[in-house]
């Protein structure tokens, strides 16, 4: 037996409800189908079970897209203050911690429950543990899944990208897009730990577990926060942000220490010029382990004013070049996927595929880290909830 409705939303993670909810509060049927056997997995897992839902400082400079300019709209039309909104009406606490992230007090099971509450509200179906076999299209969309034929004037796709698959992701979405020879821009692991050769790795990484606020950068693009020895190479939000804007075998400058002068006392006096001097001052900046790793890798042949800035600069552009990342295993995000050229930005809506839209993740737009993504998830699911 076909089931009719004025849209299907196919997954049912923070874009997928939230376009529930904003169709289903201006009365359209609506369903959600799902292939986990729960809802919101990733949400659950967001921010350590604390839910980064969203960030203050919110802007279009915040997010890569091979179009800078396409989540202009949607992030306009649903701000953060819209969201918190939502937080404050189910009276979930929450905190602000560095750079206008937000979390809940408590757990993200809060903000799951809040979404499926409203969607109760709005009359929305969710059927989970339902695998979409294929999709017809001809005067509408026909959905043929293994517990019957779902029907509708339009189609949503909420299935989000390659990023944790232990979570149950997926590459449907794209494949939904192929079908109807819609362009994907290729997609790759962002906000993701980076590898280091093995060498470089032998020199470091029995360091695992040391950690460091620095500057990393790559061209224009600057983040400036902590920065983590791990077993296998760095990770930290400054490398998880920079991640998202390396090329392979590119470099990556690390300033070590951001604004500080570190051998400064050496230049001043002519005594104290050795290894043991250097070492010392730099560990007024750096956990000593590190300082005294780093300083017996870069000490110079003699200790002229010159060897002596040289060392300088050198700890203000530690380059390193990694040999790779972590994969879509430890990404938080997957950067790339539905071309956006092929969407409005108004309405997230194919312009060549009538009532056939792509929200969240799947999307060619892709945040930093911090609650930009989650962002990105109301901010698009909004957009097409209201456009159905």
């Amino acid at each position: 037996m076909t089931q009719p409705y004025d849209a299907i939303i196919l997954g049912a993670g923070a874009a997928g409800l939230m376009c529930a909810i904003e169709a289903g509060k201006r009365g359209r049927h609506v369903t959600v189908l799902e292939l986990a056997d729960r809802p919101g997995k990733k949400i659950l897992i967001s921010g350590g079970g604390r839910c980064n839902f969203t960030n203050i400082h919110c802007r279009p400079e915040n997010f890569l897209s091979a179009n800078p300019h396409f989540a202009k709209s949607a992030l306009a039309r649903y701000t953060p203050q819209d969201f918190l909104n939502f937080v404050r009406k189910h009276g979930i606490a929450y905190h602000e911690k560095t750079l206008g992230q937000l979390f809940c007090d408590h757990s993200s099971r809060q903000i799951l429950d809040m979404l499926l509450a409203e969607c109760f509200d709005a009359g929305v179906e969710i059927h989970l543990g339902t695998r979409t076999e294929y999709i017809e299209r001809n005067s509408s969309f026909t959905l043929h899944t293994r517990k019957g034929i779902f029907q509708t004037e339009a189609l949503v796709v909420a299935t989000g990208g390659l990023s944790i698959p232990k979570m149950g992701a997926t590459s449907f979405g794209y494949e939904i897009a192929r079908q109807f020879e819609i362009n994907i821009i290729p997609t790759r692991p962002a906000l993701v730990p980076l590898t280091l050769a093995a060498e470089d790795c032998a020199n470091l990484c029995d360091l695992s577990g040391v950690s460091t606020e620095v500057v990393a950068s790559i061209g224009r693009q600057r983040f400036r926060e902590k920065m983590l020895i791990t077993h296998r190479g760095l990770s930290g939000p400054a490398i998880l942000q920079i991640s998202s804007y390396w090329i392979p075998t590119q470099p990556i400058d690390i300033d070590l220490a951001p604004e500080k002068s570190l051998f400064e006392p050496m230049l001043s006096s002519p005594s104290g010029r050795d290894t043991g001097r250097a070492s010392s001052l730099l560990r007024e900046y750096l956990p000593h382990r590190l300082a005294d790793r780093l300083i017996a890798f870069a000490q110079p042949a003699s200790w002229t004013n010159q060897a002596i800035q040289q060392l300088e600069t050198k700890f203000h552009r530690w380059p390193i070049v990694p040999s790779g990342t972590e994969g879509y295993d430890k990404a938080e995000v997957a950067a790339g996927g539905i071309d956006t050229s092929e969407l409005s930005s108004t309405t997230m809506e194919c312009k060549r595929v009538s009532g056939l839209f792509f929200i969240g993740e799947v999307v060619d737009v892709t945040g930093h880290l911090g609650g930009f993504n989650f962002q990105w998830a109301w901010a698009s699911g909004a957009a097409a909830g209201r456009a159905l």
